[in-house]
């Protein structure tokens, strides 16, 4: 991940990295310097991509470094969580952002129960239902926990992809596919892979920063905020580890990769996404993308480069990207404990989510899932908390339930926990409404292109 000031870059050419000098010349790396986009690089990609068994278990490196600080940290690991979410739950009130609208003032005020939740169960206390086993210790210690440390953890390791060049030679190859497929620039090739590699956070930063220029209209902005903001790699594998799909990690990743692309494809074409007026913001001149000429490879390497060229230093870059996944942890952790808890109980103690389930009972039973009412319920409870779902099929026999639960888990992108007030904080011309029904048809499209992709697989 970025801070706000790298985001506030032109993502169009010249990538997420492509700072430039005060003199306006694009700086060139010494020769000697391009080892680190090769070494940094593999190393990134190793980190999240490469299992290894270490101590009898099989799991990508950024588990492994999770479980040495867990170690490392030893006895002190939940009240580490609870001074993360005590700085989630503070810092709207200092920053005045709880008054940026009433769905922010109403999570805000939640992260004060989230504060509570996380301070009772470093204590060792669960009153009343927080005591079942499935909620309160679950929430805690499968979620909370995981959460608050790996997102930093893994936040260092997402350096070494975005800061030195990938993530621009990356972008530069995908870009003629952008406009045909998806109906955004090639520049929004950016703001996907920044998702996919850093958090959906990022990417809305992005998307709006270039709305608001006149380099996105509305309507590509309102594509890409629900279309590539999806939780970040080291997320997904608190999914992938919930739900004991770790040894087929790379699958799962690359499947659910293309599957939400491919969701994508199909939302764009249908309301309401496609009814967004494609107007540029306020009274801004809208910039079209220019059209690049020449060698696609050579193109892409020479934006690397730039990249390269403008990269901090490897602590400064791996130390700015580990503070903001401080906050982004702090961020996101409390609302989890709140938004998750309110899910869980509702999932546990009510038929709510049981008859919302019965809207994707039909289409589970279609693509033959087992279980498929439990299916639905596990489809329902997303629009929550995206992580509830794992909840509620974790150790099921089926590993093609399991399986396709996590996928789509990640391809929804709209869930209310987080990414909706997210959305809502920017200008992108987007409402609850259509964010709700964006949330339903992805579903739906996942169910249909991911359960049959799982049984063919698995």
């Amino acid at each position: 991940m970025m801070t706000t000031s790298d985001a506030a870059h032109d993502p169009g050419l010249g990538g997420t990295a492509a700072r430039r000098n005060t003199s306006g010349i694009a700086l060139r790396p010494m020769p000697g310097h391009r080892w680190r986009f090769f070494v940094y690089s593999a190393i990134g990609l190793a980190m999240f991509f490469v299992s290894v068994e270490i101590g009898g278990r099989s799991t990508i490196l950024v588990d492994h470094a999770l479980t040495l600080v867990r170690w490392l940290l030893g006895p002190a690991v939940p009240w580490v969580v609870v001074a993360l979410v005590l700085l989630g739950t503070v810092r709207p009130f200092v920053t005045g952002s709880w008054r940026r609208g009433a769905l922010r003032t109403v999570f805000s005020l939640l992260n004060v129960v989230g504060l509570a939740v996380a301070v009772c169960a470093a204590a060792g206390y669960y009153p009343g239902p927080l005591a079942n086993p499935d909620i309160g210790p679950f929430l805690w210690e499968k979620l909370g926990i995981p959460v608050g440390l790996i997102v930093p953890i893994g936040a260092v390791f997402l350096a070494l992809l975005i800061n030195y060049g990938l993530m621009e030679f990356i972008g530069v190859l995908v870009r003629p596919i952008m406009r045909p497929v998806w109906k955004v620039p090639g520049r929004a090739a950016v703001d996907a892979v920044a998702s996919f590699v850093g958090s959906y956070s990022l990417a809305l930063l992005i998307t709006d920063r270039v709305y608001r220029e006149g380099r996105y209209t509305g309507k590509e902005a309102a594509i890409i905020a629900t279309g590539f903001s999806t939780v970040s790699a080291t997320f997904m594998v608190i999914v992938a580890s919930t739900l004991d799909l770790m040894a087929h990690w790379t699958l799962y990743f690359v499947l659910t990769l293309v599957v939400t692309f491919a969701v994508t494809a199909i939302t764009v074409r249908i309301p309401p996404l496609s009814r967004v007026p494609a107007e540029t913001f306020g009274n801004v001149t809208h910039t079209p993308e220019p059209t690049p000429r020449g060698n696609r490879l050579a193109l892409a390497w020479e934006e690397a480069m730039r990249a390269l060229a403008n990269a901090p230093g490897l602590l400064r870059g791996t130390w700015g990207t580990f503070k903001d996944g401080v906050l982004m942890s702090a961020a996101i952790v409390p609302s989890i404990l709140s938004v998750g808890l309110a899910g869980l109980l509702l999932a546990t103690y009510t038929p709510v989510f049981d008859l919302l389930g019965w809207l994707f009972v039909p289409f589970a039973f279609l693509v033959q899932l087992p279980d498929p009412v439990l299916a639905g319920k596990a489809f329902a409870v997303g629009i929550a908390e995206m992580f509830l779902p794992a909840t509620v099929v974790a150790g099921h026999e089926s590993e093609v339930l399991r399986f396709t639960v996590g996928v789509t888990a990640v391809s929804q992108i709209v869930f209310f926990s987080a990414l909706v007030p997210s959305i809502l904080a920017t200008r992108i011309p987007v409402n609850v409404g259509h964010l709700v029904v964006v949330w339903f048809l992805r579903v739906v499209l996942t169910i249909l292109i991911a359960a049959p992709l799982a049984h063919l697989l698995l």
